[in-house]
């Protein structure tokens, strides 16, 4: 994702986003739907109630690191999940971004990218019925590798 689509998804006003907190909820979404990519697993519950509201958790365990590495995880993940879930996020539904080992390193528009394609890669199993059949698969590679910068961006919450 290049600064212009980053900068050009901050000000997108789309459907509201609230953050989850509560256990309950977490435990709900851990039975529905999951994806990894690249550094982030994702999962994705749709709601069964009317409520155009997208709510939003954020988790790291202890193989992510020590409490410092795990709260700089979840810093990027919520800066990448107010970028792109108003783009890309589905109304009616709670969300789950899980930190892995390198998502406190990795490149930040890499990562980006990481969330990009979880999100829609989730939206368009769900629109299928079904579960996802690559879980534990791979983003595909990007057509040019200049197209990703090597140190992070001054958007970069960590």
């Amino acid at each position: 994702m290049t600064d212009s689509q980053v900068s050009a998804a901050a000000p997108h006003k789309g459907p509201k986003i609230e953050r989850l907190k509560v256990r309950a909820d977490f435990l709900k979404a851990a039975k529905a739907p999951s994806l990894s990519r690249g550094a982030v697993f994702m999962q994705l519950r749709p709601r069964a109630d009317e409520d155009a509201l997208i709510r939003v958790g954020f988790t790291a365990s202890k193989k992510v690191g020590g409490s410092v590495e795990r709260n700089r995880a979840k810093r990027r993940l919520r800066e990448a999940a107010r970028l792109l879930l108003p783009l890309h996020g589905r109304p009616g539904c709670d969300y789950v971004f899980i930190a892995r080992g390198g998502t406190r390193s990795r490149p930040w528009g890499r990562l980006l990218d990481d969330v990009k394609a979880a999100l829609i890669s989730l939206a368009a199993e769900i629109d299928r019925g079904g579960k996802p059949a690559q879980s534990g698969a791979a983003a595909p590679a990007p057509a040019s590798p200049s197209s990703h910068a090597q140190a992070p961006e001054p958007s970069d919450p960590g």
